[in-house]
């Protein structure tokens, strides 16, 4: 009896693990030999995990992860994960599948995006690469809605740190450059700690310097600083950040607020006293901010994209 039973324990285990598995569908942005900007080159992408944070460098061939609830469960909303680490790495866990599961859990079709990260020697204009694959991201969530369970109006981004700044981009140039769509616009933004502007005051210079690479000139330093770049088109925005950053000012998440609230976009600001850089839902210990996911939570029913 006993025999029988640890097997039938083990068969329903197995069958839940396949039945996770099927739900995570990893989705190529591009036909093969059809990726923009690409020229042909020998880097190769790696995964290594040290300090608890899982980094993705070299990443060259964009893709994106999809997290789909059930469908008894699904909201229709669906929100597109930009993960940060400079646009040198991918934090694709704490800053991507990590909050993928909290949405999934929630109804909320979640996505992770695998951008490519700047390189001359694969790509060119590799300034425009990333906000290339968000705005492919975008059109494809749309495009699979009936697929999905989504509703092409509760489609939304979210970034962390130089994901965040990639997010922003998206909210503030889906109609500017190459792969410009009213089909890659987000409906909302939620950001955190991110790099919002280019500026030298406020900037986090590895990342400005990791997507400019040799094409830093103020003329782009300008045209990425996001919060120059708000208009009456941006969607509305759910920011955190914490005052004690000291790898991303505060200022950033400020200075966006700013600019939304000048031209009456709404948007709501979560900011703490401690908590440090690069979070996520790991904040023990760091104070009030682990009360952020609460506040989103809020944020997202209030708005209509959470039951």
């Amino acid at each position: 009896m006993k025999t029988t039973l640890r097997t039938l324990l083990t068969a329903g285990l197995s069958v839940l693990a396949l039945t996770a598995m099927a739900q995570q569908e990893v989705v190529s942005l591009w036909p093969e030999g059809k990726v923009p900007n690409a020229i042909p080159n020998s880097i190769e992408e790696k995964t290594a995990t040290s300090g608890g944070i899982m980094r993705i460098s070299g990443v060259t061939v964009p893709t994106m992860t999809a997290y789909i609830p059930a469908k008894e469960k699904a909201t229709s909303a669906a929100v597109m994960i930009c993960p940060g680490g400079g646009y040198s790495i991918l934090a694709a866990e704490h800053e991507g599948s990590d909050l993928a599961e909290w949405f999934k859990e929630r109804g909320i079709a979640a996505f992770v995006l695998k951008y490519r990260l700047p390189n001359a020697k694969a790509m060119t204009n590799q300034h425009e690469v990333p906000l290339i694959d968000a705005m492919q991201g975008m059109k494809l969530i749309r495009q699979n809605a009936g697929k999905w369970n989504i509703d092409v109006n509760k489609v939304g981004v979210m970034g962390f740190s130089a994901g965040g700044h990639l997010a922003a981009t998206l909210s503030t140039h889906f109609n500017k450059g190459a792969g410009a769509s009213e089909a890659a616009k987000p409906n909302f933004s939620i950001l955190l700690y991110p790099v919002i502007s280019f500026q030298p005051s406020i900037s986090h210079g590895g990342s400005r310097d990791n997507l400019l690479g040799a094409a830093k000139s103020d003329e782009l330093i300008r045209y990425y600083s996001n919060e120059l770049q708000v208009d009456a088109s941006t969607p509305q925005a759910f920011l955190v950040h914490a005052e004690d950053d000291k790898g991303v000012p505060v200022e950033n998440s400020i200075e966006y607020y700013l600019a939304l609230k000048k031209n009456n976009i709404p948007v709501e600001m979560h900011l703490y006293p401690t908590g440090g850089h690069g979070f996520s839902m790991r904040t023990e210990g760091k104070g009030s901010v682990a009360n952020w996911p609460q506040a989103m939570e809020g944020w997202l029913q209030a708005m209509g994209w959470m039951k």
